[in-house]
């Protein structure tokens, strides 16, 4: 069993979502934990509680199997939260993201918009992009493949404008919706480092 296979098993067996882990080449493991979808549409945050339930599971856990680490560190999500997988794109479909691409389209690699997906194209890799370039509200038509890094805006949804494309659009094309301005509110909000040596739990998201 890796040490991926490790945590990911750890976490869902206790009843949360996992929503990434990286191990650092100083030695630090950390990983992103989330209440599962109905619990967090109901409202559920991730507490310290939380966090610190599943760092004493997962100090067991490495230890018994032998995974090596400097610190641990455990945290929620945060509300600017990535998305790395196909099931995290679809779970907050009609919601503003902010994308970085790995290769620069039409002269830039970072956008903001409402995620949907490609009307007409059957595939969990392949999404839709609605955003504002302040003259006129156009789509950014991708492939997973292409994102170097996805980020929930923690600001207001505007559900539901993503799914209509322009009747002279063919599925992947990416081009003009229609005119509209429209504008956005970002907040910021992080967490502190924790001190070299100590593992670190970190919950109980702000809004």
């Amino acid at each position: 069993m890796s040490w991926q296979a490790a945590v990911e098993t750890t976490v869902t067996g206790l009843g949360y979502e996992l929503v990434d882990c990286e191990r650092s080449a100083g030695g630090l493991l950390r990983v992103t934990i989330d209440k599962l979808q109905a619990q967090a549409e109901a409202g559920e945050l991730i507490t310290v509680d939380d966090c610190e339930k599943v760092t004493r599971q997962l100090q067991y856990v490495l230890e018994v199997e032998g995974f090596d680490y400097a610190r641990l560190e455990v945290s929620s999500p945060g509300l600017d939260r990535p998305l790395k997988n196909a099931a995290h794109y679809a779970r907050f479909t009609g919601q503003e993201i902010d994308i970085t691409l790995k290769l620069p389209f039409q002269g830039r690699k970072k956008y903001r918009g409402v995620l949907g997906s490609q009307p007409g194209v059957e595939s969990d890799q392949a999404w839709r992009l609605v955003f504002d370039d302040g003259a006129a509200e156009q789509a950014l038509d991708f492939t997973l493949d292409e994102v170097r890094e996805a980020r929930l805006v923690p600001a207001f949804s505007f559900k539901g404008r993503g799914g209509e494309p322009a009747p002279d659009r063919k599925p992947g094309q990416r081009g003009v919706i229609k005119p509209k301005k429209a504008a956005s509110k970002k907040q910021e909000g992080g967490a502190e480092a924790a001190a070299p040596g100590q593992d670190k739990v970190d919950g109980g998201l702000k809004q």
